[in-house]
């Protein structure tokens, strides 16, 4: 069950608030939060990302930094690990910024709703603008708009 803030949205939400600017600080880019039970087992993934690349060392100080900030401000109620890592080579893509760094790669999107009798595309993320993104699929180009998107990734080459 996740614990909702005063100021409400989900522990992903209140997670990603917390850490972003110690992210930004230490100059990493917060890529995603997710806070999955599995097993028995809650995991709470942090998903970090730098112009040259995040090594472990950078994993182990950021979850050292941030492991102790969420526990201080209490967030989490259940027990749970923390994991800290770089997002991939199937990156997710969540936000306007992230579609625009991925346009010209190959990207995976799974809309909320079918467009045009389809919900899944994969093809060439080849712009973006106003909310929408443009896919070159093998029927040719087609805009989605990127809040009907319900995932969305790299598509490793």
């Amino acid at each position: 069950m996740c614990k909702m803030a005063s100021y409400g949205g989900t522990i992903t939400d209140q997670i990603t608030m917390l850490v972003e600017p110690v992210l930004d600080e230490m100059g990493f880019e917060l890529v995603d939060v997710e806070y999955l039970g599995a097993g028995g087992r809650r995991v709470l993934r942090i998903y970090m990302d730098a112009p040259g690349g995040v090594t472990l060392d950078d994993c182990a100080r950021v979850s050292r930094e941030i492991g102790v900030l969420i526990d201080v401000k209490d967030l989490i109620e259940e027990r749970y690990v923390l994991e800290v890592s770089s997002p991939g080579l199937n990156r997710r893509l969540k936000k306007e910024k992230d579609f625009a760094w991925a346009v010209g790669k190959r990207v995976k999107i799974r809309m909320k709703n079918p467009m045009g009798g389809r919900r899944n595309f994969t093809g060439r993320l080849t712009g973006m603008k106003e909310g929408t993104i443009v896919i070159a699929v093998d029927e040719g180009e087609t805009a989605l708009p990127i809040q009907g998107i319900d995932k969305a990734n790299l598509v490793y080459e």
